[in-house]
This record gives C-alpha cells, sequence and structure tokens, in this order.
C-alpha cells in the first residue's frame, strides 16, 4: 500500500482501528515524526493520545551501530550480536543510566504537568513513522 504522505497513512490506520472508538484507546507515538500520525489516531477514535521515549544504543566507538535500546522505564532491550561485538556490562550500564536521564529530561518536556500514562497496556496502541512509499 502506498501512502501521500504521513497524514494519509495516519487516516488510513484510524479507519482499520475504528473498533476502537469509545473505548477510550491509550495511542502512544515515538517522537518526533509519529506525533502528529498519533494525534489523528488518537482524535479519530475518540483516545487519549502520549508519547512513548526510547533511545537507540549505539556500540561503543560507532554510535551508529545499534546494539539496543532504552525506554523511560528502564526496559533494556540488547541485540542478539552485542556480545559478538565484545561490549561490556559496565558499558550497557553506564548507556543505560544516561539514556535514562535523557529521556527523563525529554518526558519533562513533552508532558510536563503529568507523568507518562500508566495505561500502557492491552488497550495501547503504537504509532510509528511511515514514508511516504509505505514502508516503515
Amino acid at each position: 500500500m502506498q501512502f501521500r504522505d504521513r497524514e494519509h497513512a495516519a487516516h488510513l490506520l484510524a479507519q482499520k482501528l475504528l473498533e476502537y472508538r469509545g473505548k477510550h484507546p491509550l495511542v502512544l507515538a515515538i517522537p518526533r515524526g509519529a506525533v502528529p500520525m498519533g494525534k489523528i489516531i488518537a482524535d479519530t477514535l475518540e483516545g487519549e493520545l502520549d508519547v512513548a521515549l526510547v533511545h537507540k544504543r549505539g556500540s561503543p566507538g560507532r554510535p551508529e551501530l545499534a546494539i539496543g535500546g532504552v525506554d523511560e522505564f528502564g526496559h533494556l532491550y540488547l541485540a542478539d550480536y552485542v556480545h559478538e561485538l565484545g561490549v561490556s556490562e559496565a558499558y550497557i550500564a553506564a548507556e543505560k543510566a544516561a539514556q535514562l536521564e535523557t529521556l527523563h529530561k525529554r518526558r519533562a518536556l513533552y508532558t510536563p504537568i503529568r507523568p507518562p500514562s500508566t495505561r500502557r497496556a492491552a488497550s495501547s496502541l503504537w504509532s510509528t513513522t511511515a514514508s511516504p512509499q509505505g514502508r516503515a
């Protein structure tokens, strides 16, 4: 499927999710590009919009090589190959701590009057960016 732009993709996705309208779904969007998409979806479904803050972890000396990611709650994902690269547990722990500090500062900027939503379980819908060609 081809999309004209992100707004078009969001409207199409919202139509596919109409079964959630009136159930007050929580739409989670990853800043920055997906937030406008998430707003369209949340508005259409009469739901709530929040941001999901995550950050890629780069390899030591090669920050463009992703070895995993961390979210604002401290959940850490590591790629299967992380130890093959010789990445130490100390590096992983230090990077996780540094990224959590950054993510907490971003949360304060995005939603300064409240903490992140605690309704992140089964009623959450995610919005990620999609290219106009229909590829994520």
